[in-house]
């Protein structure tokens, strides 16, 4: 698939950690609102059947937005609820093995740390790249923290676009400039946040000023 690497400037990756009696949907629409310009659904705990509905409902939300929906991990998912891709980690479904099963029907994207992990995602069928975690991770325990200098050859070692993941926040975004990042991937900074689309529209103006600086 010819994936846009601008749709990768600002990726919101989804956490019902900070629902605070709002629905995830509501979360994902003032993300939305502020510029998001991708949405992984991510959910560890939820069974299929449930995740399928969810998928459903984020999809037709973020169809209306024009912004393409990323299911994590669970291809079976993606397939069933009609997400625009699926983006799968190291230790997951191989890429081969998800690139045959969809064609070129949907985005594939895959979590790479090193530079031999990148171009191995990249000749498996990948059509963009997370690498992280750039900043440590407040959502992930035992992560070890990527280095700029690791994350400047993963974007050297492939042609597709890289985003970049792990603690990012508006204080440190503009410190990836000159990485080669196509953009960030980002939880906490916005569903965390107090007012979701305003720290996504801060975001977004900060994400599109480093990639703009490279």
């Amino acid at each position: 698939m010819n994936f846009d690497k601008d749709r990768l400037r600002l990726y919101a990756v989804t956490d019902r950690s900070w629902l605070h009696g709002q629905t995830l949907r509501a979360q994902v629409e003032a993300a939305l609102q502020g510029g998001v310009t991708c949405v992984q659904l991510r959910e560890k705990q939820l069974h299929r059947e449930s995740f399928i509905h969810l998928g459903r409902s984020i999809g037709c939300l973020c169809q209306r937005y024009g912004v393409p929906l990323i299911i994590n991990d669970d291809l079976e998912v993606a397939l069933a609820c009609g997400a625009d891709g699926v983006h799968v980690g190291q230790d997951d479904l191989p890429v081969e093995e998800v690139r045959r099963r969809v064609g070129d029907k949907m985005i594939v994207g895959v979590s790479a740390h090193t530079p031999e992990e990148a171009r191995r995602a990249y000749e498996g069928g990948a059509d963009y790249l997370g690498a992280g975690a750039v900043f440590g991770s407040t959502t992930k325990n035992n992560v070890t923290a990527l280095s700029h200098e690791t994350l400047r050859a993963i974007c050297d070692a492939v042609p597709i676009p890289v985003v970049a993941i792990g603690g990012i926040t508006r204080e440190n975004l503009p410190r990836l400039a000159g990485t080669g990042v196509a953009g960030v991937a980002v939880v906490s900074a916005i569903f965390a946040a107090e007012d979701i689309t305003a720290a996504s529209r801060e975001l977004r103006a900060l994400s599109d000023a480093m990639t703009q600086s490279h």
